[in-house]
């Protein structure tokens, strides 16, 4: 059965750049499904979804967004509406694949449409803003993102190069076929450079086990992620090593995963050891960026593009009595380990962020507001510490298992 690859985007101001798109992908042998977005005027490509429908389905009519004059409600009113109607398309089987292409607009259209879509299903946006943050676009998804260089607006030498290349990438995508995952039961581990013996020795240690162990960067974007496959029920336990991203929620930094962190595994019952990772610092892009209210505070270049603050006390409490929080709300079961000797590389003794007062601050705040219910555990060492490391994965694997955690681990 020929497979069809799902084109989205304006096809009445960008139908010019869409019929070419369309023919370089007819040429590699795909069908084309057509979803038209434009609100402006007649399409230049044929739709097999018009307008029309995915307004309705946005919740106003063309006409009733062309009286309002307000681009960005009719931006909005499409997007919602192309989320809808794409997600339906490939739980039909009628598409295999998404391309969208576009400016601001288009991209964030086409990307709404595309963030309906599960993990896994090939999608790819020519798009201008993709040189600069697209955070907003991608979301938690696989979606890719290429710059279109110049304007999606015309075929000159430049576009023809990069929509043929378009075209080409979106179909090899489409064309391979994934081969199907083991059963075993999948695990999320959040690791960060600072924790990175930590959860690389705790994964090698699970996966004797038979648990498939899915590590998440804590970038924000990282939090968020391991946060929807939670959320999905796709998890069946939960090596919450790294919660440093607590700390740039409360500071401002620049990999905040947002206040919902750590909601998922509580809400689902998902067996979770939480270890307060990384809470000895916040994040921000090169030095010349950091607020100039944090003009003194300890600061460390970790590379060219990320500086490190150092958390206070005050901070490191707050973010002890988050976690506490968040884990209380646990409808499965949930363990708490703290590393007395630095939750980090460089919170160790004779590094720069070494601060057992700020540590002792976090770990009190856990043990204060915890409900009893919830062991904690505490080890005399570095997070980074191979033992600390095994005990973690032992921990997990016994929650998991039903085994009683206080029998098997005092």
């Amino acid at each position: 059965m020929q497979r069809k690859i799902g084109m989205i985007g304006a096809m009445d101001t960008k139908g010019t750049e869409f019929a070419f798109l369309k023919q370089e992908i007819e040429r590699r042998g795909f069908g084309v499904y057509v979803f038209d977005t434009g609100v402006l005027g007649e399409p230049g490509v044929q739709p097999d979804v018009n307008r029309d429908c995915i307004a309705a389905e946005g919740g106003l009519t063309i006409d009733e967004l062309i009286a309002l004059g307000d681009r960005g409600k009719a931006m909005r009113v499409m997007a919602a509406g192309a989320a809808k109607v794409v997600s339906q398309a490939a739980s039909r089987g009628e598409i295999q694949g998404l391309i969208g292409m576009g400016g601001t607009a288009g991209t964030a259209v086409a990307s709404s449409a595309m963030r309906s879509l599960p993990i896994g299903f090939p999608k790819l946006i020519v798009s201008t803003v993709a040189a600069g943050n697209t955070r907003d676009y991608v979301g938690t998804k696989d979606i890719v993102m290429l710059p279109a260089v110049v304007d999606v607006s015309g075929i000159n030498r430049i576009s023809r190069e990069i929509f043929t290349r378009a075209a080409g990438a979106i179909c090899g995508m489409t064309e391979s076929d994934v081969i199907p995952a083991s059963d075993r039961k999948m695990i999320a581990a959040s690791m960060f450079g600072n924790t990175t013996a930590c959860v690389e020795r705790a994964k090698g240690r699970l996966e004797t086990d038979n648990l498939e162990v899915l590590v998440f960067h804590c970038t924000g974007v990282g939090g968020q992620t391991m946060e929807s496959l939670a959320d999905a029920g796709l998890l069946g336990g939960i090596l919450d090593i790294t919660t440093t991203e607590w700390a740039d929620e409360i500071a401002g930094g620049v990999f905040a995963a947002g206040a919902e962190r750590g909601d998922a595994a509580a809400k689902r019952g998902i067996p979770q050891v939480i270890v307060p990772g990384c809470v000895d610092m916040v994040n921000f892009h090169a030095r010349a960026t950091v607020p100039e209210r944090y003009a003194g505070r300890k600061l460390y270049e970790w590379n060219p593009n990320i500086t490190l603050m150092r958390t206070t006390p005050d901070e490191n409490a707050r973010i002890g009595r988050i976690l506490a929080e968040k884990a209380n709300a646990s409808s499965g079961p949930a363990a708490f380990l703290l590393p007395l000797r630095g939750v980090s590389i460089l919170d160790s003794p004779g590094q720069p962020f070494w601060d057992p007062a700020a540590d002792e601050a976090c770990f009190e705040a856990i043990r204060k507001h915890v409900k009893g219910h919830i062991p904690v555990y505490e080890m005399d060492v570095n997070i980074n510490d191979p033992v600390f490391a095994d005990r973690a994965a032992d921990l997990l694997m016994e929650m998991m298992a039903g085994m009683p955690q206080a029998e098997k681990l005092a």
